[in-house]
Order: structure tokens, then C-alpha cells, then sequence
């Protein structure tokens, strides 16, 4: 016999057809061996759980959320057309208001996001949820304005901590070829929140037979509302602490290897259920960590300040040569896009209730005069329905734009979309105070929601994929931050001179949109970026 052919597996010599067949099958082994045996990087192991039901789930609860926060922020501007009166509330007053829970979100937002990249996602989102939902809810048994101004101060701080931590962790579990359309499907449960908030401002504002005597207080369905807008926010929380897992890629920068891998194998069970296969990797490259040195303090001063700078070195961090042209060019989008968009939004109610009550657009409805005058002046009942059926149509319109996103974030990019939806919001704007008739200003108000929200969920993408993770959460909160004090200013200078000429503030926005969009065009383009 001669000798034939022979097929070598690094094992033994096979031959013929069985040989080749019981080589494939060596060598198909072996793959699946060095597999499990090789370190994976953070998107290697994420492409390995594969994509479905868990994200799916996430999805919804995230979206949750989101949506909460989106409600408990709103509906402050749906309860003033009725609270004013109740609380006795200048024009003024409603502007420091809706600035409170600007000015808490500022502070939340730092607060929680330095806290989410130091002790983890997961339970900062719990904690700070509920921060907002129990703040809320007893924000409506208030009496006094100073009382609901404290409360509802209190309640930003939790909504501040949220926002920015529900993104970041939400985008550590997404594959990068995906991230972009999951995390602008994420931004649209704002949408969804602020419909929620507007259909129950309409449902249950103006229904008088809700009122109830509440001790030596009148309970006005205005406060059921407050109250029932507090609810999203605490289910939530009771969701994040009862059922979530931590960001597998915070686990990883923190070195807890074991913990990564339960999380990963449970994303890999829940998206291939039909198979029985288990996640087939044992090892992930964990990066190194940061040295620390101990230090000890003389006093309790010099701790204290040692906490003081530890707490704003991610503001160093963000500022260093490497990311400050990008971090001052976000600054300014996160400035100008929350200036304009809270200066109006907020107070789109009470601005639709006075073209209900005097016809007209916008900015010919409102009278010169005192805010004090105007207070006395002013009647809340009978609550007119139409000014929350408006909100929201309003509040619906987001939905174009949010599929729009979805559909195109991950083929044109987040800075391009950026731009164009800046631009384009600016032009919506200052149609605004043109218009002669309420239907025509309804209808330019519902084109600028559904133009500005695809800033916000470009903005919401581009912000997650430019920093690194153990930056990525404090970045958030030190722009949301910016954010809110560009809103406390929006929302104080439309109380200040809404009375005195409406059509300076609408051009003002016009203007801080425009230079919003010629700043993003200096931004890098982050589409199917590596999340770092």
C-alpha cells in the first residue's frame, strides 16, 4: 500500500476524508478554547453577548427614567396657569420658579455624576431617583411659595443626577455600531414623558371635582397632579435598586473582573435564550489601575479641602490639553441649546393661556404692565382645557423628530444632525413673534419641538462618545450643569421681560441658537466611535 495523503491537526496524523472531517472538528475546538481563553476587550465582550431582549429591557427601563425625569420637570410649567393664583404668584415669581429646579439640577448634576464615576451607575441612580420622586411629592402639600420654591429645589437636585447617569449607563451596555440609534431611541422617552405630563395636566387640572379639604388646606387638583407626577421617578428607583445590574464597563475600569463577567454572561443568557450555549469567554482585559497614595491629614480642614479638590478634579480633568478645545465647544452648544429651548418651553402654557384670553400670537397678546398688577388681575378659574390640549399637541410634535434620529444617528452622525437641527430651530424661532393668529403660532411652536429635539439627541450621543469612562458621567454632570445655568438665566430673563417686550427675548433665542450651531461645527465627527 502506498502511503496517502495525510492531514495534521497538531495532534496526530489523520488521513483521508475522516481525517479531514475529525481535523475540522479539532481545530473548531480549539478555536472555541482560545477563545475562552483569550482577554476581550469592552466591545469585544459586548459583541460577543450578541443584541436583543436584553437590550430591549433596558431599553424600557432607562426610557422609564428618562421619561420620569422629563415629568417631573415639565410639569411645573403645565401647574402655573392654576398654582399662581393659589400660591398668589407674580409673573416674576413663576420665573424664579421654574429657575429652582434649574438651579438644583446644576448642583445634582455634578453632585451625582462625580459620585457615579467614583462608587458606580447603578446605585447613584437609585439614590438619586428618589431624591426626585420623594421631593416631588411632598412639594405638593406646600402651602407657602417659598415652601414649593425649597421643594421643588430639592427635587432638581435628584433630576440633575439622573439625567446624565442614565445615559452614561445605558450607552456602556451598547454595541458601538449600535449605540447611536439605542441611545437616541433612549432620548425619545423625553418625549414620552413630557406627553405624559401634558395628558395629565389636561386630564386632571381642570377637573374641579378633585378638590378636596385637606386639614385647614384646600387640595386643588393642581397638587393631585404635582403629586401623581412624583410616581414615575419612585417606581423607578424601586426598579434600579430591586432588578439592575452595574455597567459591566464601569465594573471593568474598576477592576472587578468577576462581577463584569456575571454581567456579561446575563445579557448573553437573556439575548440567546434559544440556544444552549453559554457566554464563551472566561477572561476580559481589564485595564490597569490608577496608582493612589495614601495620605494622612492633620486636621479636619485639610481633609475637608482634600474633598473639596478631589471633587473638582473631573473638572481639571475635562479642561486638560487633550479634550479642552472640545469640552469649551460643548460648553458653549450646552449653554445656547438649554438657554433657548427651557426659555420657551417652560412657558409655553402661560403663553398660550394669554393668547387664549386676548387672541393673537404670542408676543401681541401680552400686555405692558406691572407684574404685580397683573397677579391681582390675572383670573385661574374656570381652568381653560385648551391651554393643556395645546400642550400637548405640543409635546407630540417631538415624535417626527425623534424617529428621524433613531432612523439616521448612526448613517449622518450626531454632529451633523447637531448642526442643521441648531440652525434650523433658530429660523423656527424667530417666526415665532411674526405670526398674527393663535393657530399659526400653534403650529410654528410644534415645527421648533419637532426641530430642536434632534439637537438634543445628537447632543445626548456626541457628549457620551467623546469622553472616557471614568470622565464620561462627571463630564455629563459638570455640561448639565452648564446646562442649568443657562436655564435658570432663559427662564429669569422671560419672567422679567414677558411683560415688557416679548419679541426681544423670542430674537434673543433666535440668536443663541445660531451661535450654538456655528460651535458645533468645530466638533469631531464620533460616528461608530470606540467607547474609550
Amino acid at each position: 500500500m502506498g502511503i496517502r495523503p495525510g492531514w495534521n491537526c497538531g495532534r496526530c496524523q489523520l488521513d483521508g476524508l475522516n481525517g479531514l472531517l475529525q481535523c475540522e472538528f479539532f481545530e473548531r475546538k480549539k478555536a472555541r478554547r482560545d477563545s475562552r481563553q483569550a482577554a476581550l476587550t469592552f466591545e469585544e465582550a459586548v459583541e460577543e453577548t450578541g443584541f436583543g431582549t436584553f437590550h430591549a429591557a433596558l431599553l424600557i427601563i432607562c426610557g422609564w427614567a428618562n421619561a420620569s425625569d422629563a415629568v417631573e420637570i415639565l410639569c411645573v410649567s403645565f401647574l402655573l396657569p392654576t398654582a399662581r393664583c393659589d400660591l398668589h404668584l407674580s409673573t416674576a415669581d413663576m420665573g424664579w420658579l421654574t429657575a429652582s429646579i434649574f438651579l438644583g439640577m446644576m448642583i445634582g448634576g455634578y453632585m451625582w455624576g462625580v459620585l457615579a464615576d467614583l462608587k458606580g451607575r447603578q446605585r447613584i441612580l437609585v439614590l438619586s431617583l428618589m431624591v426626585n420622586g420623594i421631593f416631588g411629592a411632598v412639594s405638593s402639600m406646600a402651602s407657602e411659595f417659598w415652601q414649593f420654591l425649597l421643594l421643588r429645589f430639592g427635587s432638581g437636585i435628584g433630576v440633575g443626577g439622573s439625567i446624565p447617569v442614565i445615559f452614561s449607563y445605558f450607552s456602556e451596555f451598547q454595541p458601538r455600531n449600535k449605540r447611536g440609534r439605542m441611545v437616541s431611541a433612549l432620548a425619545t422617552f423625553w418625549m414620552a414623558g413630557n406627553i405624559l405630563a401634558a395628558g395629565l395636566a389636561w386630564l386632571v387640572i381642570p377637573s374641579t371635582s378633585l378638590n378636596f379639604q385637606l386639614g385647614s388646606m384646600h387640595f386643588q387638583s393642581w397638587r393631585l397632579f404635582v403629586m401623581l407626577c412624583s410616581v414615575p421617578s419612585l417606581s423607578s428607583a424601586l426598579i434600579y435598586a430591586l432588578g439592575m445590574p452595574e455597567s459591566p464597563k464601569y465594573l471593568m475600569e474598576a477592576g472587578r473582573e468577576d462581577d463584569a463577567l456575571r454581567v456579561f454572561q446575563r445579557m448573553f443568557y437573556w439575548n440567546n435564550r434559544r440556544t444552549a450555549r453559554s457566554f464563551p469567554v472566561e477572561r476580559l482585559l481589564i485595564p490597569p489601575a490608577e496608582k493612589s497614595s495614601t495620605k494622612f491629614y492633620d486636621s479636619c480642614v485639610d481633609r475637608f479641602l482634600n474633598l473639596i479638590m478631589k471633587g473638582l478634579d473631573p473638572i481639571r480633568k475635562i479642561l486638560a490639553r487633550k479634550l479642552r478645545v472640545t469640552s469649551i465647544i460643548l460648553a458653549i452648544i450646552f449653554f445656547s441649546i438649554s438657554f433657548g429651548y427651557y426659555g420657551l418651553w417652560m412657558w409655553f402654557p402661560e403663553l398660550l393661556k394669554r393668547m387664549e384670553t386676548g387672541g393673537g400670537s404670542a408676543c401681541s397678546s401680552i400686555r405692558n404692565g406691572s407684574s404685580e398688577e397683573d397677579a391681582k388681575n390675572i383670573t385661574c378659574y374656570p381652568v381653560k382645557t385648551v391651554v393643556y390640549k395645546e400642550g400637548f399637541i405640543i409635546a407630540a410634535a417631538n415624535l417626527p423628530g425623534n424617529i428621524f434620529t433613531i432612523l439616521l444617528m448612526d448613517l449622518l452622525g450626531g454632529k451633523l444632525l447637531l448642526c442643521a437641527s441648531l440652525f434650523l430651530s433658530g429660523i423656527s424661532v424667530f417666526f415665532i413673534w411674526e405670526v398674527t393668529t393663535k393657530t399659526q403660532s400653534l403650529i410654528v411652536s410644534c415645527v421648533f419641538s419637532a426641530i430642536s429635539v434632534i439637537a438634543w439627541n445628537s447632543l445626548d450621543v456626541i457628549g457620551l462618545e467623546l469622553y472616557p469612562t471614568h470622565l464620561r458621567s462627571s463630564a455629563l454632570g459638570v455640561f448639565t450643569g452648564i446646562s442649568r445655568i443657562a436655564s435658570i438665566l432663559g427662564n429669569i430673563v422671560f419672567g422679567q421681560l414677558v411683560d415688557v417686550n416679548c419679541g426681544v427675548i423670542i430674537l434673543l433665542v433666535a440668536v443663541i441658537f445660531f451661535v450654538g450651531g456655528l460651535a458645533g461645527l468645530k466638533l469631531p465627527n464620533t460616528k461608530h466611535i470606540e467607547l474609550s
